[in-house]
């Protein structure tokens, strides 16, 4: 019989490969925080940006008076129950239950394309456009950045789901979803921000 030492692990002939590192180990995950404070240090200096002109603006910030609520307070909701089902679907797939992470994904794939298709027709329904002035300019960017950010997010989702149809992942074997699902949250916390950047804090002022 054939056997060979992996670490301190014994491995004979026709064993599984020993599942590499996971979680906070692994170097998918310590990519991920790298690309995630990237990506926060930029919406950290868009935010800035539009608080710095919003301060410095002689006259009424935005211009034209706080967006509406509705569509955005919708989409809100929808980026909240995307994360609380891929939580669920990690949870499941740390327990073995390849249905649940299943579920969990599709879940958040049609939460995530709601999210989509309502700030589409947020968009179209602004009186400015991206070179209307610099409120037009930092909102579009920004929610435009953001939007982008939701749906490079779904088809990550979409080819876990491939995936996990495939049979890829298990109790040992998860990391990749771990990954996934810590930047769909990233997404849904810088939304709230916007949120709150662009319809909470006008209202407020």
């Amino acid at each position: 019989m054939v056997a060979c030492k992996a670490g301190s692990q014994v491995l004979y002939w026709g064993d599984p490969l020993p599942v590499g590192s996971k979680g906070r180990l692994s170097s998918g995950w310590w990519g991920m925080i790298t690309v995630i404070g990237t990506e926060a240090a930029l919406f950290a200096y868009l935010f800035f940006s539009y608080f710095y002109v919003g301060a410095q603006s002689v006259g009424h910030w935005p211009p034209k008076g706080p967006p509406p609520l509705e569509l955005a307070a919708t989409g809100s909701v929808l980026l909240i129950l995307g994360s609380v089902t891929m939580w669920w679907g990690e949870k499941g797939i740390r327990a073995g239950k390849n249905g649940q992470l299943l579920v969990g994904l599709g879940a958040s794939i049609l939460l995530a394309i709601g999210f989509v298709v309502l700030e589409g027709i947020e968009w179209s329904r602004k009186g400015f456009s991206l070179a209307s002035d610099v409120y037009g300019s930092l909102y579009f960017t920004i929610t435009g950045f953001h939007l982008l950010h939701v749906i490079i997010g779904a088809l990550m989702l979409a080819l876990l789901f491939g995936w996990t149809l495939l049979g890829y992942f298990g109790v040992r074997r998860h990391s990749t979803v771990a990954i996934a699902v810590l930047y769909w949250h990233f997404v849904t916390i810088v939304w709230i921000v916007v949120f709150l950047t662009f319809y909470i804090a006008p209202r407020m002022a």
